[in-house]
């Protein structure tokens, strides 16, 4: 069954010597600023890798904005949402993402579910104090994680507490240099356990990047298999592109050879009969040569009350937006493994 999102990320961790995986990109339309080869430190055929051209299409469907989770689910348990989702999309899904907090036991149900079928799991999990994991305080936990995520034998996306940058998680995040060595001593505990079916998946807002202040959260190229960001166009705009608000974390990442991920995205309810259009556009932007996974964010979870219309992302009643997200999913560049895709 799908845990519901919590506000921090998940995390996993892949072994320390794995082979390097590259990718050529490509250019921009000019040919005057050339994508340096993507590389990857995951391991090929046991890891994620990105695509050699194009970009995974993945969702996070939250069970309550999609029919529920029934346990009989066609796919198996807490996919029923995932796959209704799929039928309004006209294909099935590169990447699934799940959530889980500091303490809960993963992989579940649905994360075996997601593992053992032809899609991606892409597992988000929350951090804790990260002084409390450099001190060796949550050791017996995180290998507990690690070896579990070795059982699965399955390739595994994993953001460990994404969206670090944010005010309201440094409480518990404290400072960069926190947790940054979190995230290294989390890393090579998973290292010890000899998990190498993960690809690491850093992950702070968007922005952050426009700020300047994600950069100093950044593990370094060895630490990290695939840059990420939260981007969503922002609750104080009326109308916003997804171009602006993703503009600085793309400037940031051009040179570094690394995938990028947008992990989560979605267009406001609130723009109504522009949703559509929104999204359009949000497909060419992301048409990126850097840019390997995107993943739509099928929720209406972040709104604070029930008349918050700019933070509702749920497509699944806007028959409109839905059309214009099945296109967005069936343009070549975000179908790389050339699914099946159904007549709609």
């Amino acid at each position: 069954m799908f845990k519901a999102r919590s506000r921090a990320a998940r995390a996993l961790a892949p072994a320390a010597a794995l082979a390097v995986t590259a990718v050529t990109a490509g250019c921009d339309s000019s040919g005057a600023v050339a994508t340096p080869k993507i590389r990857t430190t995951a391991q090929a055929g046991v890891a994620p890798t990105p695509p050699g051209k194009g970009a995974y299409f993945g969702a996070w469907v939250s069970p309550t904005e999609q029919g529920g989770d029934a346990e009989d689910a066609l796919g198996g348990p807490g996919m029923a949402a995932v796959t209704g989702f799929e039928r309004g999309l006209g294909r099935s899904l590169d990447i699934v993402q799940t959530f889980h907090g500091w303490k809960s036991k993963f992989p579940d149900r649905t994360d075996t579910a997601v593992a053992q079928s032809s899609r991606y799991l892409l597992l988000t999990w929350s951090g804790t104090d990260t002084r409390e994991i450099v001190r060796g305080e949550h050791d017996t936990l995180i290998r507990e994680r690690a070896r579990a995520v070795k059982a699965l034998g399955k390739p595994v996306f994993l953001r460990w507490q994404r969206d670090m940058d944010r005010e309201s998680l440094q409480n518990k995040v404290h400072s960069a240099g926190d947790y940054v060595a979190a995230w290294k001593h989390i890393r090579t505990l998973f290292t010890q356990e000899k998990v190498a079916n993960v690809a690491w998946v850093w992950c702070p807002t968007a922005g952050g990047f426009a700020s300047g202040k994600a950069e100093s959260f950044y593990p370094g190229d060895d630490q990290v298999d695939w840059i990420c960001a939260d981007v969503y166009p922002g609750a104080d705009f009326e109308y916003r592109d997804l171009s602006e608000p993703i503009r600085g974390f793309l400037e940031w990442v051009e040179g570094r050879p690394k995938p990028i991920m947008v992990a989560e995205f979605g267009v406001p309810r609130s723009y109504g009969e522009r949703r559509a259009e929104w999204l359009r556009k949000a497909a060419q932007t992301l048409q990126h040569p850097q840019v390997k996974a995107v993943v739509y964010f099928n929720s209406n979870e972040n709104a604070t009350e029930p008349r918050d219309e700019r933070r509702k992302y749920s497509v699944t009643d806007d028959r409109h937006a839905v059309s214009a997200l099945r296109e967005f999913a069936t343009v070549p560049y975000f179908n790389p493994r050339n699914l099946p895709v159904t007549g709609g």
